[in-house]
């Protein structure tokens, strides 16, 4: 095949998500290539080894794809790689470890579409609490809520100490003001629930974070939005397919959002970058910021 589009997969870790690999599939690259084990030391020369192997005609059919299960590192690698290139040898680079940084994108879009939706205000002075926060997923999410003004708490179960060194390593490195939380108790967590607008269950699959009763302790609660498909569910009472459902026994009567409602949109905005690539004329350089982009259009749909 002459003059293919091709993806090479830069992972730092021992597989690369066949998640990825099939939405490339899906986008019609060409041609998917995956490395994995693959260290910030290396994508310098990784990266010009890509560039230069196909000419300024081929350069336009080549991508590079991040993966990995660290948001940072994938940000870092990221960078790495745009310091690498050499005009006219440039290449476009998408970023999303474990998909995090579209799921965090397709979260945040839907918690902002449903709050507009049901109140008319913004996330700008909210209060939201990720429970699982020191996770990829979490993390960016909290950027990206820190960036719409919300005040953030990073909650871990492993306490207010490991939050906050998680929230302090993050700010510093985007000019956020997140703070840690704890939810390793009941009593932990209906103190949260005295001052929270938004809640986020991003933690391990398969563990459910929230109960029915932490959610009527919720006073000024609107929002309960949940990123776990695995059973038990994430927040009690928020199915998987819920977009804006009420949820009646909260006294707000705040609005319910369920993982697969998130991934549907977080799917199509995972395709949408791949399509970009594709299709532009100058090299994209995709991260939480471009894809967070994507997600309002679709959640606002």
């Amino acid at each position: 095949m002459k003059n293919p589009y091709l993806l090479h997969m830069f992972n730092p870790t021992e597989n690369v998500s066949p998640f990825d690999v099939n939405m490339a599939y899906e986008a019609e690259f060409d041609g998917v290539i995956p490395y994995d084990n693959v260290s910030l030391e290396d994508i310098h020369a990784m990266t010009q080894d890509t560039i230069f192997s196909r000419g300024p005609t081929g350069v336009k059919r080549t991508g590079i794809f991040i993966g990995g299960r660290e948001f940072g590192l994938a940000m870092d690698m990221l960078q790495r790689a745009k310091v690498a290139m050499v005009p006219p040898f440039e290449v476009s680079v998408f970023a999303d470890p474990s998909g995090a940084i579209t799921t965090a994108a397709a979260l945040v879009a839907c918690v902002e579409a449903q709050l507009k939706k049901k109140t008319g205000d913004s996330l700008e002075n909210k209060n939201v609490h990720i429970l699982g926060g020191t996770g990829p997923v979490g993390v960016c999410a909290g950027i990206l809520l820190a960036n719409c003004g919300a005040n953030v708490f990073l909650a871990s179960h492993r306490g207010k100490k490991v939050g906050d060194e998680v929230a302090n390593e993050y700010n510093k490195r985007f000019s956020t003001n997140m703070q840690g939380e704890d939810f390793s108790s009941d009593k932990a967590i209906l103190k949260m629930m005295e001052i929270s607008d938004v809640v986020v269950g991003a933690a391990k699959a398969g563990i459910q974070v929230m109960s029915k009763a932490h959610l009527k302790a919720g006073k000024r609660l609107q929002i309960a939005a949940d990123v776990n498909a695995v059973p038990p569910l994430g927040i009690e009472g928020v199915d998987v397919h819920d977009m804006g459902k009420v949820l009646e026994d909260t006294p707000q009567k705040a609005l319910g959002i369920g993982a697969l409602a998130i991934g549907n949109v977080k799917y199509k905005v995972h395709y949408h970058m791949f399509e970009l690539m594709k299709t532009t004329d100058k090299p994209l350089y995709l991260d939480h910021e471009r894809a967070f982009e994507s997600a309002r259009e679709y959640a606002a749909k």
